[in-house]
């Protein structure tokens, strides 16, 4: 074989991930809420780039200085407004903030005002600044700071002395106090003080109640007769004491927001249905609706080969290509929402029993494009519909066995369903076993095992059979 060195051309084709297309890509995955964060911060890095309620905002200016004063900006500002602007200011100079509008010698007064739901914490020290006691007021705040999100407190009453520098006598006073704030049951070491603590909420309680609390092990194992032994009383009595633990709230703290919380959901897309059809709706309201700044288009006219010319050059391509990549993100989000709505039409109309199998090959086949593409444009994002909103992963639901004619409808979902109805039929003195239900799921042309069944059953929240079962 002779070796020797040659040139040739060839021809192939690759993908060359640029910033653009990986500014595309970025785009692409991002939520409502987090790609207008993200246009929020191009706006500030590219001066081309302005939004088009600032451009018609200085042309309405520009028309309005040129034109003639009217009638209603001739009257004096006393006749059009009845604000005291001067003391609206004023107020909030001095950080005075208000949570409703005060009128004042007959005039609405529109003072500044928040609305924000308080943390646990802030919910706590509230009520410990309004209280008189003879506690430390430092060490109770300091008990406060320390509970964790579910209000219940993993420091021992040794540890609150030694790190407060109080004695033990203090920090149990300090301690006492915490736990008669609202919600009752703060504070608490353990469940079963937690629960105690709850119990001036009971108007009427059974006088074995106390004692019932601290057989909470045996509660959540389902040995009922354990207790009933214990206690001296029928297992009937067992179960409406259980009945009575379960009103109370094992994690107070829990109906409280956290810093920087978001409560609620945004959703991407938004279907509704008008006289028997779908229609979707990219739902992009959060996103600033972007346009290019004619001031520094004009100097690319005027400063031809100068180092001006060449940022804005670079600038108004970048600016150009993100308009692009938002408005190519809204049209993949409309065209996977209406694949995925001729998919799960049923569904959108009759419940989650007709939830189909999907998958993300199936959408990418429907509307063109790669399941990576499939997959990004449905991440992190939430859809609206008729049956209410859903994570869009929800509607790629797997298949779990076969329906009529062989055909594969059977979801995850749909066996949950199944599952959930069946417990709620059982009688509850002789529940079905796991067994049993898998059994009965079989019947139904839904072959689980058994494993599988315990597993629905606990994200279900349902508890076992032992727990289940009434005496």
């Amino acid at each position: 074989m002779r070796l020797g060195y040659g040139l040739s051309l060839e021809q192939t084709q690759k993908l060359i991930m640029t910033p653009e297309l990986r500014q595309a890509i970025t785009i692409l995955q991002l939520s409502a809420l987090e790609l207008s964060t993200y246009v929020e911060e191009q706006l500030l890095e590219n001066p081309l780039l302005e939004t088009q309620e600032e451009s018609s905002e200085i042309k309405e200016e520009v028309e309005r200085t040129d034109a003639a004063p009217t009638a209603e900006e001739e009257r004096p500002a006393e006749e059009k407004w009845e604000v005291d602007w001067q003391d609206y200011f004023h107020d909030q100079d001095e950080n005075r903030v208000r949570q409703e509008r005060v009128v004042v010698e007959d005039k609405q007064r529109f003072d500044p005002f928040i609305a924000a739901t308080p943390t646990l914490l802030e919910h706590l020290l509230e009520q410990l600044h309004v209280q008189k006691f003879s506690a430390s007021l430092a060490v109770a705040e300091y008990i406060v700071g320390n509970l964790n999100d579910n209000g219940c407190l993993a420091f021992t009453l040794e540890d609150i002395a030694r790190e407060t520098k109080v004695s033990l006598k203090t920090a149990e006073e300090a301690l006492a106090v915490v736990q008669t704030l609202d919600p009752l049951g703060v504070g608490a070491r353990n469940l079963e003080e937690c629960l105690r603590l709850q119990l001036p909420l009971l108007p009427s309680y059974p006088p074995e109640f106390p004692e019932f609390l601290k057989h909470l092990e045996d509660l959540a194992a389902g040995r009922l007769q354990r207790i009933a032994h214990a206690l001296k009383i029928p297992i009937s009595r067992v179960q409406e004491l259980a009945d009575l633990v379960r009103t109370l709230d094992p994690k107070p703290g829990r109906s409280f927001s956290g810093p920087g919380d978001v409560r609620y959901v945004v959703p991407d897309v938004v279907i509704e249905e008008i006289e028997g059809e779908f229609i979707i709706l990219v739902n992009d309201i959060t996103v600033p609706r972007l346009g290019i700044n004619k001031a520094y288009r004009d100097a690319l006219s005027h400063e031809e080969g100068t180092d001006t010319r060449k940022f804005v050059e670079q600038k108004l391509n970048a600016a150009a290509w993100l308009i692009r990549s938002i408005e190519q993100r809204r049209l993949t989000l409309y065209k996977v929402a209406n694949a995925i709505v001729k998919w799960q039409t049923e569904f959108l109309r009759s419940g989650i029993r007709y939830l189909k199998p999907l998958t993300l090959k199936d959408i990418a086949e429907e509307v063109g494009v790669h399941e990576s593409t499939v997959s990004r444009a449905t991440s992190h994002k939430y859809i609206q519909t008729p049956r209410g909103i859903f994570e869009f992963k929800f509607f790629f639901a797997s298949s779990m066995g076969r329906g009529h004619n062989n055909e594969s409808s059977i979801t995850t979902e749909g066996i949950k369903l199944a599952l959930h109805d069946i417990i709620a039929s059982e009688d509850p003195k002789r529940p079905y076993s796991d067994q049993k239900l898998a059994d009965l799921l079989e019947a139904r042309n839904m072959g689980i095992s058994r494993r599988t069944v315990a597993k629905y059953r606990d994200e279900l929240g349902i508890a076992a059979t032992t727990v289940r079962k009434r005496y």
